[in-house]
Order: C-alpha cells, then structure tokens, then sequence
C-alpha cells in the first residue's frame, strides 16, 4: 500500500476529527489592534494605476537616499482588518469550528467596528480601545508601524474590574487551550501571567492536562532583563499546563541568545538547534519556530521539520505567523503528533496568505490534498 504524504495524513487526520471541533475551547488573549495593510507606491500612473515598491530592502533604500534631504511616500491602504498577534489567532481558531472566548483590548466600552464579525464568531470580553498598526507589506517582508498607547490600559486590575475575577477563572477552567499573547506590546503583560500563575492556575483541575501557547512577538525592543524576567515566569507555567513557546526565526535566535545560546545563528540546522536549546533551557513541553518556507518544533522526542507551501508573492503577509499558530494548536487540540500538527500550521498559513481568508476545517482539508 503506498504511504500518505504528510499533507494527505494531515488532511485526513482533520477530517476525521473535524466534527469533535465545537466541543473544543479555547481562551486567547490579551491584545487587540485594528490593522490597515497597505501597499507602499513606487510609479503612478494615473489615479487608478500604480506599481509597488516591491521590497522591503527597496523601500529601506529609497529612505537611506533621502537622508540629509527629504522625500515624499505615498501609502496606498488596501484594507482595514481586525489585528494583533489575540484576535488573529483566536479568529483562525474560530473559523475552523474552536469555541473560542477572547479577552483583550478591542474596543472599550464598545467593541470596535474591526472586530464585529469576530464577536458573531466568539465570545468577547474587551478591557480597553484597540492599538492600531499600519502594516507596509512587500514581497520580502514587512513594516509594522504601531500606535500602542491604548495597550497600557491592558492591565490586572482592569482585567478584574471590566472582565471580573469570575468570568476570568472560568475561561481558563473550561479551556482546552489558552493562549496568551504579545509580551512585546503590552507592558503589563508579566505582571499578569504572575497574577494567573497565583491567582488562576492554583484553581485549575489537575486533569486533563490543558494546552498553553505563548508568541513573545518580536521582542527586540524590550529589555533584556525584562525578557528573562517574562521567560522566567513563563517556564513556570508547565506545572499547570502542556506549554508551548511560539516564535518566527528572527525571534527564536533573540531568544536562545538571552538563554546563552552560542551555536550558528542562520540555516535549517541553526533554526532546529536554538529551538532545541531554548526548549531544553526553559524545561517547556515544545518550542515551535516557524521561517517564511518551513517551520520546526522541538519537542520531547527530538526536532522535526515541516516545509510550507511557500508562495512568493502573498495577497496578504500580516497574520500569517498567528494563522500557523492557529493551525498548530488546532493539531495539538485534536491530538496530533508533531508533524501533522506542524502541517496543519503551515497549511493554515498557506491558505491564508493566498486567500486573505482564514480556512474553515473543510477548507483546510481541501487546500491540503491540492500541495
């Protein structure tokens, strides 16, 4: 008999568990951001036509030449969507059939109009105004440009007083998954997951063992002692839960050089060692990190690696790393090993960044057999 290839063992995997996806819950959090993707213009034509400066590295370019001088950039919004590292990844989990409860900042005391679909879709408790994120995106890349003032409101005491102790003890009760999201941008953010360690957790049944899944996002700005300080809290969460580090591979060197990596910093082999290492060092269930064309996970077993059906031109790029992170834990809820639930991420991804549209389950399934 031939053997599956893996995506056709990943589809399959889906869609024989695909009806079991309602009675599956997940609480995410804890940003909010109301993205506009935009395209950067290189020649007009007229009022209509135009073509893109089409990377990132000819973008930093044309601004390194103004220097001294001054130049003019006209930006091109293509659409406004609903953002952050939360609802992105919470909505990719709705989509697919999770019954997702969402806790972050997306409109206070009324949701933003960005994310009226997402709260038909999951239950939505807001603590603040949304940021927001102008998303220059090319072909090699993109720049995101934030407005983060809104995400100082994201705090503890907030979290009591706009969501309730109550409220909050019971998403993370009855979750299969939490996720907690962008350390970077919310600067009260280790201050919560201590809060939820001391406060929450101590509550939580010690069976079944439950999913827990953190993307720093992009860390490099913050400090590199408030970075151990949150990797430190963090790695303590495996005592209540099966906890995953999420990152991209920018992120996951950044990372293992906090923790004292010294190995090579570039290549496939590189991406597999500091995931291994970073694993290893904070003593978590998995480190995922996932490059623009492959992703790997470090787990108990060892390190696998999955390629993703890379496309070279993206409809849309902003999102794409939280729809793998969608599709991974959507593996890892149903019970997948490794390798299929890194498929399912990368295959989410792919279809997203093709369509501009997060896949149901069905459609997941179908995109799969196509690769």
């Amino acid at each position: 008999m031939k053997r599956l290839s893996l995506t056709q063992r990943a589809a399959a995997y889906l869609e024989a568990r695909q009806t079991s996806l309602p009675g599956l819950r997940a609480t995410i959090g804890l940003d909010g951001f109301v993205d506009a993707i935009i395209a950067v213009v290189d020649k007009r034509f007229n009022a209509d036509k135009f073509t893109r400066v089409p990377t990132l590295a000819a973008f930093g370019q044309r601004i390194a030449a103004a220097a001294g001088q001054s130049t003019n950039v006209e930006l091109v919004v293509e659409r406004t969507k609903l953002g952050g590292n939360g609802p992105i990844m919470a909505n990719a989990l709705a989509v697919a059939g999770v019954k997702v409860t969402y806790v972050g900042n997306v409109g206070y005391p009324a949701v933003h109009p960005a994310f009226a679909e997402f709260t038909e879709r999951a239950t939505v408790y807001s603590v603040a105004e949304p940021g927001y994120t102008d998303a220059l995106e090319f072909d090699d890349g993109k720049l995101m440009l934030g407005k983060h003032a809104a995400l100082r409101e994201v705090t503890w005491a907030n979290l009591l007083q706009r969501v309730g102790r109550e409220v909050l003890g019971a998403a993370f009760t009855q979750a299969h998954l939490v996720g907690l999201q962008n350390w970077t941008m919310l600067p009260f953010m280790s201050d919560i997951w201590q809060h939820v360690l001391d406060e929450l957790c101590p509550l939580l049944p010690a069976q079944p063992r439950r999913q827990l899944f953190f993307d720093l996002a992009d860390p490099e700005k913050r400090d590199a002692a408030d970075l151990r300080r949150a990797l430190e809290i963090l790695a303590r969460f495996q005592k209540h839960f099966d906890t995953t580090l999420g990152l991209n591979e920018k992120e996951s060197f950044a990372i293992g050089r906090v923790l004292g990596y010294a190995g090579p910093a570039s290549g496939e082999a590189a991406v597999g060692a500091v995931a291994k290492f970073v694993r290893e060092q904070l003593q978590l269930s998995a480190v995922v990190v996932h490059p623009r064309a492959y992703a790997v996970a470090a787990g108990p077993t060892g390190v696998v690696k999955v390629n993703g059906p890379f496309v070279e031109q993206p409809l849309i790029s902003t999102g794409a790393g939280d729809h793998f992170n969608a599709g991974y834990c959507l593996g890892k809820l149903l019970g997948a090993d490794d390798e299929v639930a890194l498929q399912l991420g990368v295959g989410t991804s792919g279809y997203y960044v093709r369509t501009a549209k997060s896949p149901t389950a069905h459609e997941l399934a179908t995109f799969l057999k196509t690769l």
